[in-house]
């Protein structure tokens, strides 16, 4: 069973009942979801509210078991950040056969029954970093690409608007292309093979905060932090602050706030069999050192 991270109430004691489920805690992004989700119920003294966890993203199986459960508790209504999508598939069947209604968040699904998609226009945060690159290189670079766990939609979104970018600039080379499943440490690893094969890289794209700091992590060590040009995704504090060193060069900036602030107020409106937007945009934009003060 995946460790389970409770918010600011009891859910048990409540009539409505609503559970946000990530795909982990470790992160200032996982973090910051929660903490708008608690904030957003403190308006709602009559609403229970859960958030749970898996002890890292690639424990498919824990957050599958933190469904199953909560499902098995008959919770009023669920918003999940899917870590996979074959083995997620089959328990969110299960809750709409319950009459839970689902909403997704962070990372959208291919279901037909979800509610609503609460989150950031991936593609578009993966083309805003393509096109960065693209513009500091003058069109012309070899360039790497790290990304999450293959198959989850907010990696491949993100990826795939990144391809878009660099595709249509012909002198951009794409030389390595390489998974570190949003983790630091494996980030590291995978940085430093990228480099040790390509040590003429001009630029790298990592698709997370954690895995761009390992990342640069393996830059700094290798003395390239003033060559090459690096970009995150996510704008976490730390994260902030790199950009404002001038070690990270820019950051596709999300509102993981306001993502758990609007996906509690979304399964609110779902569990009381209210209508619910399809899609709610958090907002995207990239930062780097011009504008990073204004965050």
């Amino acid at each position: 069973m995946g460790t389970a991270f409770v918010a600011c109430h009891r859910a048990d004691d409540h009539q409505i009942r609503v559970t946000i489920v990530t795909k982990a805690m470790d992160s200032e992004f996982w973090q910051a979801l929660r903490a708008g989700a608690e904030d957003a119920a403190k308006a709602h003294p009559e609403v229970g509210l859960s958030v749970l966890a898996p002890t890292r993203e690639i424990n498919i199986d824990q957050q599958v078991n933190i469904l199953e459960d909560q499902i098995l508790k008959g919770v009023s209504a669920l918003a999940v950040a899917p870590s996979g999508v074959a083995e997620i598939l089959p328990v969110l069947d299960k809750a709409h056969s319950r009459n839970i209604p689902v909403i997704t968040v962070d990372t959208d699904i291919d279901w037909p029954h979800k509610l609503s998609y609460v989150g950031t226009d991936n593609r578009l945060g993966g083309k805003l970093a393509g096109e960065y690159i693209v513009k500091r290189l003058n069109g012309k670079g070899k360039v790497a690409l790290i990304h999450g766990i293959p198959g989850v939609q907010t990696h491949e979104d993100r990826k795939n608007g990144f391809l878009d970018a660099i595709k249509a600039a012909p002198g951009i080379q794409l030389v390595a292309q390489q998974p570190a499943n949003s983790e630091r440490e494996l980030a590291l690893t995978v940085m430093e093979n990228i480099l040790t094969s390509n040590p003429d890289l001009d630029a790298v794209f990592i698709t997370s905060d954690q895995m761009a700091l390992g990342a640069l992590e393996a830059i700094d060590a290798h003395h390239l932090i003033d060559r090459i040009i690096t970009v995150g995704f996510d704008a976490g504090k730390e994260a902030l602050q790199a950009v404002r060193e001038g070690r990270l060069d820019a950051v596709v900036a999300q509102n993981p706030y306001k993502m758990g602030q609007e996906a509690f107020l979304a399964a609110l409106k779902a569990a009381k069999g209210e209508p619910v937007a399809e899609r709610i945009d958090t907002g995207t934009r990239l930062i780097d050192r011009s504008n990073v003060a204004m965050k």
